[in-house]
């Protein structure tokens, strides 16, 4: 039964590992500094992979039923009091996390760190996998037209690439590295160069995802399944420099394994600066930190994002960023079993996988 100005919406919910099942879920009217959206599409992330297929992601495990999804785009189908700069009718993108806004952290514009995040689809919140969701205003950003639906949802994958970009300091001329060139590594290396970089490798151990990379803007690319990634890179780097002395200006580790995550350590040159983007699945693991620290390598951690999504759609409006060309699948919203099936069967074949939900 539905109220007055509620939606029933079609939603596809996880009770347990491989269990997606289809559930009618009341999402009410808007309250103030709301809106409502129909979803039209998201993207399956490696997250939502990750928790269809295990249950659990490090410390967050799903002990209720819980609704994947982060990557969404839509259209606003009605507001909340004091809601101004969208309307209904608007396409926009939802940054999928919002914080507490009074903490030090929020106050000092570092609201990816707050202790009161509240972010979709990690436990106990519920995601986006739904014909409607409700999201603060203040975090839906109005799409322009000449964003496709796909890209609008990969934004927030891109926030994460801007991000990165960011705590790396990356600065025109440079050169950098991406350690996996996933749909992670792809948005990073797109965002690097669109801050200036001018000498871009890809390295993963696919050439399906590496000429994906070099499509969207790889200058170099290293298939570590056939060849000394590290020396390739140092190869390349070299210059007039001894081999010592080569490496690039920034290396992303954007794989979330313990082979890339050591290789981003060795990779950039000295006083060079390796970001930690993705995460090793054993949180405590053996790296050379006596080599890193010999030659000054700075090391950044990055958590999500914070204040990148203008830019990043700013990117994606100016054609300096393609996310179009990192979508390899698409499933309708009937499908998606299907979809998280094929995304955990197929990582090897396929880059990213968009549910058409509208």
């Amino acid at each position: 039964m539905t109220t007055p100005g509620s939606r029933s919406a079609r939603t596809s919910v996880l009770h347990g590992t491989r269990d997606l099942r289809w559930e009618t879920r009341e999402v009410a009217a808007p309250g103030p500094r709301q809106v409502r959206v129909q979803v039209r599409r998201i993207g399956v992330c490696g997250s939502d992979v990750h928790y269809y297929t295990y249950g659990r992601i490090g410390e967050f495990v799903v002990e209720a039923p819980l609704v994947l999804g982060h990557e969404v785009m839509g259209v606003v189908d009605a507001v909340g009091e004091g809601v101004t700069h969208v309307k209904p009718g608007d396409r926009v993108a939802l940054e999928p996390g919002y914080p507490c806004r009074r903490c030090a952290y929020c106050k000092r514009g570092e609201y990816n760190l707050c202790p009161g995040m509240t972010f979709m689809a990690t436990p106990p919140i519920h995601g986006a996998l739904a014909e409607h969701v409700i999201w603060p205003d203040d975090f839906a950003f109005k799409l322009p037209d000449a964003i496709s639906d796909d890209a609008g949802a990969l934004i927030e994958p891109l926030a994460v690439g801007v991000w990165a970009a960011r705590k790396g300091a990356v600065s025109p001329g440079q050169s950098v590295a991406v350690f996996g060139a996933g749909p992670i590594g792809c948005t990073t290396l797109q965002a690097a160069r669109a801050a200036g970089a001018t000498t871009l490798i890809a390295v993963d151990l696919e050439d399906f995802r590496l000429d994906l990379a070099r499509k969207v803007g790889a200058t170099h690319t290293i298939n570590a399944r056939v060849e000394n990634s590290l020396a390739r890179l140092r190869d390349i780097t070299r210059g007039d420099l001894p081999l010592s002395h080569a490496g690039v200006a920034v290396a992303f580790e954007t794989a979330g394994s313990l082979p890339t995550t050591r290789l981003s350590l060795a990779a950039p040159r000295p006083g060079g600066t390796t970001v930690l983007v993705g995460l090793p699945p054993d949180p405590e693991v053996s790296l050379d930190i006596v080599s890193a620290a010999s030659r000054e390598v700075s090391i950044r951690g990055v958590f999500r994002y914070a204040n990148c999504y203008p830019a990043a759609i700013a990117l994606v409006e100016s054609g300096a960023v393609n996310l179009d060309a990192l979508v390899t699948h698409r499933y309708t919203f009937d499908r998606t079993p299907e979809a998280f099936e094929f995304a955990d069967r197929e990582k090897r074949t396929s880059m990213k996988v968009m549910i058409d939900v509208g």
